[in-house]
């Protein structure tokens, strides 16, 4: 399926959940790998904020471009960030879905409010 590039700049986008090991097989606790380096892959969860509205996502990103010093509920940026529906069967029923990953994960500024008083 075809790859979305998600343009961030006019977003907020806050960590909501600290990085962990992205899991392939929940039975054996294999860790999921990145198809092409054979990296390790993580999670993250953020809300991403842009125009007023809101939304709870979850993030893969490889262990190396997680960066040091990520606070939970502090902004964050994803260089990167790209989308990719999906669509499975399992156990007969068909699920779809969005599925985004980034290149890393990076502490950020807060944006700079326009009209603030000082």
């Amino acid at each position: 399926m075809r790859t979305i590039r998600v343009e961030t700049s006019a977003a907020t986008i806050l960590l909501t959940e600290a990085p962990e090991p992205k899991v392939r097989d929940r039975q054996t606790g294999e860790i999921a790998k990145d198809a092409t380096s054979g990296e390790a892959l993580m999670t993250i969860g953020v809300v991403y904020i842009e125009d007023g509205e809101s939304s709870l996502i979850k993030v893969t990103v490889p262990e190396g471009g997680v960066s040091e010093g990520l606070i939970l509920g502090s902004p964050v940026s994803l260089p990167g960030l790209v989308a990719r529906p999906w669509e499975s069967v399992f156990n007969g029923q068909q699920r779809h879905g969005i599925a985004y990953r980034a290149a890393a994960v990076t502490p950020a500024a807060f944006p700079a409010v326009s009209g603030a008083a000082a």
